[in-house]
């Protein structure tokens, strides 16, 4: 049960990483994944993954760079092959950029395991398993809809109803 919350947790926070850095670089923020809720799936997965390594890399923050880089690029590679050739839809471009989002993710598996997951694992050693079933279905819910409306569609654009909304409250419609 501690696994969907640690892939709800980090693909929120993921989210919230996304929305700053786009702020930060003049970039789009409206990089959603899921129809409602405010998650990025792939940072969720990628967390997991750097998670499962063995504690003889953990223990080690160059190896942890490392494995954690590889581990997070493999979990972005898989849910690109499976957004582009499973649904159609495309959220990522990394050309001109070899080797540097590896780096990237490196670098956030180490605060991940020392810092921020510590705290992560006792709040949701807390929570209990009735209250974790429902965010599990809540979660799984928006992902089959989010899913289907994606394939349907062949874009994102779908996700982005607040938008659409926002725009219309500005032109008074």
């Amino acid at each position: 049960m501690i696994w969907v919350w640690n892939f709800i947790l980090y693909s929120f926070f993921g989210f919230l990483l996304e929305v700053a850095y786009a702020r930060a670089t003049g970039g789009r923020g409206d990089r959603k994944s899921l129809l409602v809720l405010p998650l990025c799936p792939v940072y969720g997965v990628g967390a997991c993954l750097i998670l499962l390594l063995p504690r003889t890399v953990i223990q080690n923050p160059f190896t942890l760079f490392l494995l954690g880089g590889l581990a997070a690029t493999a979990a972005e590679y898989g849910m690109a092959i499976l957004y582009e050739r499973g649904l159609g839809v495309s959220f990522w471009d990394y050309t001109g950029l070899p080797g540097s989002i590896s780096l990237a993710w490196g670098a956030l598996a180490l605060p991940l395991i020392y810092f921020v997951h510590p705290a992560v694992a006792r709040l949701t050693a807390l929570i209990p398993p009735g209250v974790t079933w429902t965010a599990a279905a809540t979660v799984a819910a928006d992902m089959a809809v989010s899913g289907v409306l994606m394939k349907v569609t062949g874009n994102r654009d779908c996700l982005r109803w607040y938008q659409k909304r926002a725009e219309k409250a500005r032109e008074g419609g």
